[in-house]
């Protein structure tokens, strides 16, 4: 676990951009068992989630058509919610950063680490609102 005034800040890019900040099993749940369509970031403390992954949800997010529901959990932090939500994005491996959009409880786009490092935020946030297109 990370210090929180370590993390704080980077909760806090997405939390202003009104993701729901979620911290336990049963908040996840919740979220991705909802009809419509629930976008979740794994955030993380990694350069790639500064510059590369929050940006991307972040203009992603901004998109005139979006998932009804825009969540967040922190790797290395709140476990059991981590967990969760990846358990929900398998077969993918656990990865952070990490996205997926789920639409009625199932995961239709994702986006793990290894599409992430190294590639532009527009780039990224692109192929998100692909998927928001299609899905939302």
């Amino acid at each position: 676990m990370y210090p929180e005034y370590l993390v704080a800040p980077m909760r806090a890019e997405l939390t202003n951009a009104g993701f729901e900040e979620l911290k336990t099993a049963e908040e996840v749940d919740q979220a991705i068992k909802a009809e419509g369509t629930v976008f979740v970031v794994v955030n993380s403390v990694c350069g790639c989630a500064a510059a590369n992954a929050r940006p991307a949800a972040k203009l992603a997010a901004s998109n005139e058509k979006h998932p009804s529901k825009l969540v967040t959990v922190f790797a290395g932090m709140e476990k059991d919610a981590v967990d969760r939500a990846r358990s929900y994005m398998m077969p993918f491996p656990p990865s952070s950063p990490a996205m997926a959009l789920f639409k009625d409880g199932k995961l239709v786009h994702m986006i793990e680490r290894h599409q992430i490092e190294g590639r532009p935020a527009q780039m990224i946030a692109d192929s998100l609102i692909g998927a928001f297109e299609q899905y939302c």
